[in-house]
Order: structure tokens, then sequence, then C-alpha cells
């Protein structure tokens, strides 16, 4: 699969932008803020219906401006479709594959894989398990739909309980247990499901991720991922009953799947404690090889992979030991870089064809072709 064209209309910096791509390799050269990334978000919203960088549709729309348009023909085989997404305010969203609206987003999701490292993914590992548990959901909704079903149902139930649990202490009045049980329903057959899930997909993804890391590091070191979860200790009805001391004094619910982390080790001890930057960042890139190869095999074809500032922030052997995996292993892949003759001559070194375009201020223009 690749993305054959691309076309902006009001997204972020881009008044307007249409453009071509080549189906291997394409570089986004620039200064630090022309609008290299919001180029690659404009890719990543059109496979995940939503922004990477930007917290609500509204902040994607050109400043001054009252809507967005994101269009790009993504090919697969002989197969070619258009996605599309416009954003208005005060309006619905609407995307659409060809000429059909999505009437729930989430038909969306996995149909156009793109897997993104960019440089605040090492907050995977320095921040709290919500960015854990997104990652690892992220992945596990693009390979299972009915993962994906759950996992809305049991994020839904549990913004309702929390908020019957405030209404409660507003109001002054004890908690009515058995009308929470309707929502300690959902949360009990959806968590479960999704804590099965979690469980065996750990089992898939890590020796994946595990061969990634050893090639990144030449096999310096061993590295490791743990699902931790209370349901691996108790039930989940039984969980949400022993906490509703704890859920009436904190006013949220305190027991669950929600409350899940995924622990990361280095030779045994926590990343987070005793890891370098450099273990850190290599940690996390073999950890998003490890997303591509496994969305490629079970979808059936490579997603776009998406490299943002990548270079920046490895050293000389890190980089070299990606370029060997650019060589062979990956599809359509873009890259951004504010030294274009640092990526030109980097690329050159695995005599690899590009295409390479000059971003300046929203602006793109074709910067040159390299061939073999």
């Amino acid at each position: 699969m690749h993305l054959e064209t691309l076309y902006l209309l009001s997204f972020k910096n881009y008044s307007e932008a249409n453009l071509r791509f080549s189906p291997r390799i394409n570089v986004l050269v620039g200064k630090n803020g022309s609008g290299k990334t919001n180029l690659l978000d404009a890719i990543f919203y059109l496979g995940f219906t939503k922004s990477a960088f930007s917290s609500s549709d509204q902040q994607c729309i050109t400043q001054g401006h009252s809507f967005f348009l994101i269009k790009g023909d993504f090919r697969k085989g002989e197969t070619s479709n258009e996605i599309a997404s416009s954003v208005q305010i005060g309006s619905k969203k609407i995307f659409k594959e060809n000429t059909s609206e999505y009437q729930k987003l989430s038909e969306h999701i996995g149909k156009y894989p793109v897997v993104l490292i960019a440089p605040d993914d090492v907050m995977l590992v320095r921040e709290g398990s919500d960015e854990r548990r997104k990652f690892f959901d992220g992945i596990i909704s693009q390979l299972d739909k009915l993962y994906l079903e759950n996992l809305i149902q049991y994020n839904q139930a549990l913004r309702l309980r929390n908020a019957l649990l405030k209404m409660y202490a507003e109001r002054g009045s004890s908690i009515d247990w058995l009308a929470m049980e309707s929502y300690d329903k959902i949360l009990t057959e959806s968590g479960e499901f999704i804590f099965q899930i979690r469980s065996n997909f750990i089992g898939e993804f890590l020796p994946v991720f595990q061969k990634y890391y050893l090639f990144l590091v030449e096999n310096s070191e061993s590295a490791g991922v743990t699902y931790l979860s209370e349901l691996k200790e108790k039930g989940f009805l039984q969980g949400l009953w022993d906490a509703r001391t704890k859920d009436a004094a904190l006013l949220r619910t305190n027991f669950g799947i929600h409350r899940d982390d995924f622990e990361f080790v280095l030779a045994g001890e926590p990343l987070k404690k005793f890891g370098s930057q450099g273990q850190q960042k290599s940690f996390v890139i073999a950890m998003k090889l490890a997303q591509f190869e496994i969305l490629e095999r079970h979808k059936g074809f490579k997603p776009i992979l998406l490299l943002d500032d990548i270079f920046d922030k490895l050293d000389d052997f890190r980089i070299a030991r990606l370029l060997e995996l650019i060589k062979s292993e990956f599809g359509q892949l873009f890259i951004t870089d504010a030294r274009p003759e640092r990526t030109k001559g980097l690329l050159g070194q695995i005599r690899v064809p590009s295409t390479i375009f000059a971003i300046d201020q929203g602006k793109v223009s074709l910067y040159e072709q390299q061939e073999k």
C-alpha cells in the first residue's frame, strides 16, 4: 500500500497544497517550523481519522479560516481509493472512502495503517500508564474490530459510572449501588474481553520487539515488556465490589483495565529509572518497528512509515542500523529533516531512490529526485 496523492486545504499552516508522492521514499526538508511535521500529520489523519499532535480537530484549521479539507489517494495493488475528511467549525466531521461517508469513524480504523515515529515517542517511557495503554490499544484496534468496539463500550460505561458517583456526592446522598450494576455489567464483560486480548497480544508482540531492539543495539543488552493488570489477581466483578469504599471516597472507578500498565525493562531493570536517553530512544523505535511488522503480518501489506526528525535523535551507529532496515524492510516511507544534505548523504549510502520535497512556510516544491 502507498499514498499516491495528497491534497490539503486550510490544514494547519497549509492554505493549499497538492502533492504526488513516490511509492518508495519521500523526504521533506525545511527549517524547523516550516510545516514538515504538519504534512506527516495530514497523512496520519487519513489513516486514523484524527491528528497525532493536536488534541482537537479545530486546532488543525488554518488560523482565520473556518474549515479544513484533506484528501488522499491510497493504492493497494491494482485498486486506488480516495480518502477524504473535512471539518467545519460548528458542524459534524465528515470522513469518506470514495463517495461513501462513514457513519462511525471506528469503521475506518485499520484499513490504511500508518506508523509514526516522532521525537515525543519517548513519552511512552517517561509519562504515565495512559500513554502506554494508548499505544497498545492503538495497534490492537487496527487488528481486531471487536476489540475496538469493546474498548469504546468500556470507556463509555466508565465515564457514565464516574459521572454517577460524582452526582451522588454533589447531591449529598448515599450511593445507590444497585443503580451502578448496569454499568458494572458492561465494564465486566468488555473489560474481561480486553484483558484477554491484551494478554494474548503481548505474547505476539514481545519476540518481534526484542528482535528489533537487539538489531538496533547489536545484541548488546536484553529488553522486555510486561503486561501489568489487577485482573491477573482478581475477577472483575469482585474487584469492583472490593473497591466500592474507595470509589465513594475518590468519586471514580478504582478497579479495571483502565488502570492496566505495561512495564518496560532493560537487563531486568525498569527502563524509566535506569535507561539512558539513547537506550530509551532505541527501545521506543524498536516498539514502533514491531508495530509495523505486526500490522504487515496481519494485513498482508506494508503500512506507511512516517519518520519525523529521526536522524536528529540517534547516534551514528543506530542511524546506520536503521538505514539497513530502510533499504530492505519497508515500503513507502516519509522522512522529515531540517538538513537536506545529511539525508541525501545517508540515503546515498544505501543507494535507494528517493524524492525530496522542500517545505517553506506551508509551501511545497520538488527539491530533487535521487536515483539508485
